[in-house]
C-alpha cells in the first residue's frame, strides 16, 4: 500500500491525481502546513526536507514531484501515464516536468515564500512584484514551444498533464489571467472533466 503525504493547495495535487489515474492502491495522509506539521519531528522522520509531497512505498520514501510521478507511472504501466517504451519521448516528458519543478514552481514560490531567499522586507516585496511577469513568461514558453496538444505531450494523456494543471490553477493567485493562454486554459477545462481529477479535487477541498 502506497501512502501519500499531502497538503491541500500544494503541488502534491499532481501526485494525488496521478495516483487516482493509476489504479494503484493508496492512502492519503494530510499534513497541515498552517499548523507547521511539516516541521514536526514525526513528519521530518518521513521527509527531512519538511515539504510535501512524500510517497511511502514498500522500498522507502520518495520525495520531489517528478520522481513520485515517474514511480507511479512505472508501477502502473497498464495506466499508460508515460511512454515507458520510448526512451526519447519518456525523456521529453521528464524534461517538461523538470521545467515545471525547477522553474515554474520556483517562480510561483517567490510570492508566498519569498522568505526562503531573502530576509529584507523590501527584497521580499520585490520578488513578489516580479511573479506575474515570470509566471506569464513561463506559460508563454510552454504554449509556444512545449505544449503539443490536445494534451501536453500530444495525443496521449501523461504525467505532464496533472503537473501543468496545478500550475495553471495557481495563475490567478499569481496575478496572471489564465485566459491569456488559450492552450493552458483549454487544457485546464478538459482536466476538470476527468473523474480522477474530480476525485482528487474533492479530497483537496474537503
Amino acid at each position: 500500500m502506497l501512502t501519500l503525504y499531502y497538503a491541500p493547495g500544494t503541488c502534491a495535487l499532481a501526485s494525488l491525481i496521478a495516483l487516482e489515474e493509476s489504479g494503484l492502491a493508496f492512502e492519503v495522509r494530510k499534513i497541515s502546513l498552517r499548523d507547521g506539521e511539516q516541521r514536526s519531528p514525526d513528519y521530518l522522520k518521513i521527509n527531512p526536507k519538511g515539504r510535501v509531497p512524500a510517497l511511502v512505498t514498500d522500498y522507502g520514501v520518495l520525495t520531489e514531484t517528478p520522481a513520485i510521478l515517474t514511480y507511479i507511472a512505472q508501477s502502473a504501466p497498464a495506466a499508460k501515464l508515460a511512454p515507458l517504451d520510448d526512451a526519447f519521448e519518456f525523456a521529453r516528458l521528464q524534461s517538461f516536468n523538470s521545467y515545471i519543478c525547477s522553474t515554474v514552481h520556483v517562480n510561483h514560490a517567490h510570492r508566498p515564500r519569498g522568505s526562503r531567499w531573502a530576509d529584507e522586507p523590501a527584497a521580499i516585496e520585490a520578488m513578489k512584484a516580479k511573479v506575474p511577469q515570470n509566471m506569464a513568461d513561463c506559460f508563454t514558453l510552454i504554449e509556444q514551444t512545449m505544449f503539443k496538444g490536445p494534451w501536453v505531450m500530444g495525443e496521449a494523456y501523461s504525467l505532464a498533464d496533472p503537473y501543468l494543471f496545478v500550475m495553471t490553477d495557481w495563475l490567478p493567485s499569481d496575478g496572471v489571467d489564465p485566459a491569456r493562454f488559450e492552450k493552458a486554459s483549454d487544457h485546464h477545462a478538459r482536466m476538470l472533466l476527468r473523474p480522477a481529477v474530480q476525485r482528487a479535487l474533492a479530497y483537496d477541498r474537503a
